[in-house]
């Protein structure tokens, strides 16, 4: 089993910045990959970005690409999303999952075995 904890999240205005942190425990030696997805009201969940564990790899979605980035902190077990310039409709909740299967930063949500409980990010025009 695999638990993960998000945190970071907030109210901003247009234009600022959060910093969302996924603290991962248990079994993480078995995690391939994690990634952040987000759900706004009334919409579905949407994969915003992903990075592999060993390696390093990452995957933005393109309404994300050049203000936000992912890391991660292996000796932590955390991974992170520092989110800039942001906008009203990156608004929603914000999900840090975990994938176990290896092959590329997985993009569906149907890839992913383990997912937190979420971490409100509210950004005012």
């Amino acid at each position: 089993q695999v638990q993960l904890v998000e945190s970071g999240g907030g109210l901003v205005q247009a234009g600022g910045s959060l910093r969302l942190s996924c603290a991962a425990s248990g079994r993480t030696f078995s995690i391939y990959a994690m990634g952040w997805f987000r759900q706004a009201p009334g919409k579905e969940r949407e994969f915003v970005s992903g990075i592999t564990r060993s390696v390093g790899t990452t995957f933005y979605a393109d309404s994300v690409k050049g203000r936000f980035t992912i890391s991660r902190d292996n000796a932590k077990n955390t991974v992170y999303l520092q989110m800039n310039s942001l906008k009203p409709e990156d608004t929603g909740i914000y999900y840090c999952a975990a994938s176990l299967r290896g092959f590329g930063v997985p993009i569906q949500g149907r890839s992913y075995d383990y997912w937190g409980q979420g971490t409100q990010v509210t950004v005012s025009s």
